[in-house]
């Protein structure tokens, strides 16, 4: 699975909870789930919650507190499909 396709995924799995669309315009592995697409911390659960589900993972507290940003994301999910 390539980086591009996560990232695809992932825009997919928290546009639902984005509550700043501007954020989704420009949407990589910089962008801030809470600063850019302006996420609450409680939908950041449903977030992790579908992304478990999206690539038949399982994400730990720390790996959840450590998933600021699309990048991070990105590398818990290649860190856990390994």
């Amino acid at each position: 699975m390539t980086d591009t396709e996560i990232i695809e995924r992932l825009k997919k799995i928290v546009t639902p909870y984005v509550q700043r669309k501007e954020g989704l315009e420009n949407f990589n592995k910089k962008t801030d789930f809470l600063n850019d697409l302006k996420i609450n911390s409680a939908n950041l659960v449903d977030v992790v919650l579908d992304v478990e589900d999206e690539f038949d993972i399982e994400i730990d507290n720390e790996s959840m507190e450590g998933m600021l940003t699309v990048g991070d994301a990105k590398q818990i999910i290649l860190r856990k499909l390994e």
